[in-house]
């Protein structure tokens, strides 16, 4: 059986279960959906919120093939897919957060990618972080002592602002060309990294969306919003791969929020 028959269903699933969760916090809004397609073979679908409590939230899927792999990691045909998410919220104490998984074949090899990461914007709890990171640390000692440290300090180096010398947020987890050579580990480690992602973020929202804040506090959360934006257009990987494999630029960038000052 090909891998992507296994993977593709998991995706699906785990996406429509994102959705659905984020829509129940809304008392109106939906999710509003557009598929699109790749220039050379597959494509997928923007899902977009925009409600009270998600200012704006993307959920987003794509597969995509082609004939040539667009960055230096790999050559030849190539098959990618997964999901990538972001929300911006209305109340600046519920922080931004980002989620990815990924799979990508090319030619002559496989791997697995993604993690999550949390981002207060200016308003960091110690237990919000404490919570994010038990999760994502009792997810992945399930398949090893050595995973969670790794993936940790990947994603303290990985979400790193050069220019401002700082991480974007707290951290989390990521991984990148995750290939153990057992196939069944490896995707059975990234369906829990994904499966997981819910249990990080929604109690920290059903504190944090309710919570009181001034016209003074909403200012701060869109100044520190700028530095989501520089790194995703600066450094963010997913950004590249995406326009340089001829990705849909609206889907893209989702990620942006919808207001931000400099």
């Amino acid at each position: 059986m090909p891998k992507k028959n296994l993977i593709l269903p998991f995706l699906y699933e785990l996406r429509e279960n994102i959705i659905e969760q984020f829509e129940a916090f809304e008392p109106y809004a939906r999710f509003e959906r557009k598929s699109w397609q790749h220039n050379a073979g597959g494509g997928g679908e923007m899902a977009v919120l925009r409600g009270s409590v998600f200012e704006k939230a993307a959920v987003n899927f794509s597969a995509i093939s082609g004939d040539e792999f667009p960055m230096q990691d790999g050559s030849g045909p190539f098959f990618a897919t997964g999901i990538s998410l972001i929300t911006h919220m209305d109340n600046p104490y519920a922080p931004t957060v980002h989620m990815n998984i990924r799979y990508l074949e090319t030619e002559d090899k496989q791997w697995f990618g993604g993690g999550y990461d949390l981002t207060p914007m200016g308003f960091p709890y110690e237990e919000d972080t404490e919570h994010f990171h038990s999760v994502a640390k009792d997810t992945l000692d399930a398949f090893g002592p050595d995973i969670y440290p790794l993936f940790s300090k990947q994603a303290q180096e990985y979400f790193f602002i050069h220019h401002w010398k700082k991480e974007r947020g707290v951290g989390g987890i990521f991984f990148d060309h995750f290939n153990t050579g057992n196939f069944e580990h490896d995707f059975n480690m990234w369906k829990a990294i994904g499966s997981s992602f819910l249990n990080t973020i929604i109690p920290i929202y059903q504190k944090r969306i309710a919570q009181p804040y001034t016209r003074q506090e909403k200012e701060k959360q869109l100044e520190m919003r700028a530095h989501y934006v520089e790194f995703n257009l600066l450094y963010d990987r997913g950004t590249q791969f995406g326009f340089k494999s001829g990705g849909n630029p609206e889907a893209i960038l989702c990620s942006m929020p919808p207001l931000v000052k400099w």
